[in-house]
């Protein structure tokens, strides 16, 4: 079909597939520390952080890290061009909708080339 797609393990449904292992007792505390890894800033902090949740819990839990070890590549394909794209595509189907100027769109737009100045060429 596509062969040069890339797609992206959906992180909700890895999250709840570890926690399948989990008691009912010891899954806010498990769930504390996956979020760590998927909320991590960058793909080398997010595997440090499956590394420290390994040493933490393999012992009890061994079959989340593996999971997570062999889904790995399916769970971090995303940059910020994606991003960028996905905005692109929600911006462009939601404005079709609307029938006035965007309120405060001017000033959005500002706030957001000077915090992601990096990210966003201004055309």
């Amino acid at each position: 079909m596509l062969p040069k797609a890339v797609v992206q393990l959906c992180i909700v449904h890895m999250v709840r597939h570890s926690l399948n292992y989990v008691s009912w007792k010891r899954r806010k505390e498990v769930a504390t520390d996956l979020r760590r890894i998927y909320q991590s800033a960058t793909a080398e902090e997010a595997e440090l952080r499956l590394g420290e949740f390994e040493a933490k819990w393999d012992a009890e839990y061994l079959p989340i890290g593996q999971s997570w070890h062999r889904n790995w590549s399916r769970l971090t394909p995303l940059s910020d061009e994606a991003l960028s794209k996905l905005f692109y595509l929600a911006l462009r189907n939601i404005s079709q909708k609307w029938t006035m100027p965007i309120r405060d769109g001017k000033a959005a737009l500002t706030r957001f080339t000077i915090q992601f100045a990096d990210r966003i060429s201004v055309n």
